[in-house]
């Protein structure tokens, strides 16, 4: 009898593959708690140790968060996301920023080609959420929606790639929006690098585009400078 090899991955990669998937296509949002070991033994038919196991290797990948007595949480939407955030922990305010000058600075420039009308009105939108949220005091509503309007410029650049590098500094960046908000003085409406960047892209000068990040991120940086 001769034998042919299975194609067929192993159960616990196969039971790995669909939670990513959970996660990958929004069914699981992030931070929040994934369903009970037993509701997902049924769902999967699989048993409580494979389960653990597939959980496990979501957890070292970052895109998982076990919490002892409390459930898992979704702590990051890709893994290299989860890797990101890992490292960012270990690097300071400044270090992040100059790389974000990097990631911000291309992005603005390829979304200056690429960015759509659509893509220009749901800027807009978010930038009048951003200011709405601040003049109500609902700082973790402005720090979302200030969060949401850079991952859309990002996305705007039309490169995927650079998109989920950007949205890997999403928890660092919207944790440390709301520590600057608040200390004393902290305009949490500045114009150059939001409204100024969306009206270059919706001209599609890139140039433009380029010099208001570059204007936002030196008065993040002399911010960042006064702590």
């Amino acid at each position: 009898m001769t034998l042919t090899p299975s194609h067929r991955p192993p159960l616990v990669e196969e039971v790995t593959a669909k939670l990513r998937d959970c996660i990958h296509s929004g069914e699981w949002q992030l931070q929040q708690r994934i369903p009970a070991e037993p509701e997902l033994m049924a769902a999967l038919g699989v048993s409580r140790g494979t389960l653990r196991e597939a959980i496990k290797a979501l957890a070292h990948s970052g895109m998982l968060e076990v919490r002892r007595g409390d459930g898992t949480y979704v702590r990051a939407t890709s893994e290299i996301s989860g890797a990101a955030q890992r490292m960012y922990r270990d690097h300071s305010q400044t270090h992040i920023l100059e790389v974000r000058v990097g990631l911000d600075t291309q992005a603005a420039r390829l979304a200056a080609r690429h960015a759509t009308d659509e893509d220009i009105a749901a800027m807009r939108d978010l930038l009048e959420m951003r200011r709405s949220a601040w003049h109500a005091g609902d700082f973790a509503g402005w720090a979302r929606a200030d969060w949401d309007f850079h991952a859309m410029v990002a996305r705007a650049s039309g490169n995927p790639l650079l998109h989920e590098l950007y949205v890997s500094f999403g928890g660092v960046f919207h944790s440390d929006l709301l520590r600057q908000q608040r200390r004393g003085g902290f305009d949490g409406l500045p114009h150059p690098g939001h409204g100024e960047l969306v009206d270059a892209l919706a001209a599609s000068d890139a140039a433009a585009a380029v010099e208001s990040v570059h204007r936002n991120l030196n008065s993040c940086a002399e911010w960042i400078g006064r702590v």
